[in-house]
């Protein structure tokens, strides 16, 4: 009998230490926490959207990167929206994400086009194939998944996501630049209080200038949560380019709206726009920012 009892204990005894060597396992902080920004996470996403090979207007990987999106904010509670309209002569595919009601309502967008002719590769033997397109329209897709993940799911007014189409067809036969931004802005029922773009902000050699026709308050809002942050050398507050791109169409219509980008990329609307010229440090640098921006307006009890 005696026996059978020490069998007993020491069965309980080896039960309470695995229970409790899974607890700690448990409570060890994760890779991935979930809160923050994530530039491992972002990068995947690059990753990701490159495996679907270029995402060019009308090809199977436009169709499959928009499902990519759409799932991966699902998954992240957003309420998601497809927007379809023919704006100059083309179909339009937007995607809009959702979160929060009142205001203020601010939209952050990026493009998820890739463009279908390489046309400033220094090879003209590979001018007519597409762009991969990592940092020019993979970058910002990811920092704007990776924002979807980290931004708390109660909020003081309202977030749109929203991933733009045709974005970077211009000077090719039937169409122009910013088609999808054009069509989305034309038709908002609500002026919304700021529209921040990204657009290639991957680069593993990241310098972010002032863009010239950007809402210059907005903008330095913006390089000011940077500076808070130490990214100074990075996110550089003097005026550099004046550039054509998504937040144009709200200028027109006098909503604040910045352009954060690195126009400083060798490899734009070439074959090398690859994966390997991005970083996920770069990712984080400019999704640290937009949240160090953004968190004090919508944080609920702020």
């Amino acid at each position: 009998m005696g026996k059978l009892y020490k069998l007993i204990a020491t069965l309980i005894l080896t039960a309470l230490f695995i229970a409790v060597l899974i607890a700690l396992k448990d409570s060890r902080p994760s890779e991935i926490t979930p809160q923050g920004f994530n530039g491992q996470r972002a990068y995947q996403h690059v990753l990701d959207q490159l495996d679907l090979t270029p995402r060019t207007p009308g090809s199977q990987a436009h169709t499959a990167v928009i499902d990519y999106i759409q799932r991966n904010l699902a998954e992240n509670g957003w309420e998601v929206e497809m927007q379809k309209v023919i704006y100059a002569n083309q179909e339009v595919k937007n995607i809009i994400a959702r979160r929060g009601s009142g205001e203020p309502l601010i939209i952050l967008g990026a493009h998820y086009d890739s463009r279908m002719q390489a046309d400033n590769d220094p090879d003209p033997a590979k001018q007519k194939l597409p762009v991969p397109g990592a940092n020019d329209g993979a970058s910002g897709v990811a920092v704007l998944l990776e924002l979807g993940r980290a931004l708390p799911a109660e909020i003081t007014g309202q977030v749109w996501l929203v991933f733009f189409d045709l974005e970077d067809q211009g000077r090719l036969p039937g169409y122009d630049w910013i088609l999808g931004s054009r069509a989305f802005a034309s038709r908002l029922e609500k002026q919304p209080d700021a529209v921040v773009i990204v657009d290639m902000i991957g680069d593993a050699d990241l310098d972010v200038f002032y863009e010239k026709n950007s809402t210059p308050s907005l903008r330095e809002e913006i390089w000011a949560a940077a500076g808070r942050l130490s990214y100074e050398e990075y996110i550089i507050p003097q005026e550099k380019y004046s550039i054509l791109d998504d937040h144009t169409p709200f200028l027109e219509l006098g909503i604040p709206a910045v352009d954060i980008i690195d126009f400083d990329y060798p490899y734009y609307h070439t074959t090398e726009d690859t994966a390997d010229k991005v970083s996920a440090e770069s990712l984080k640098i400019v999704g640290d920012t937009l949240l160090e921006w953004l968190l004090p307006t919508i944080t609920v009890g702020k």
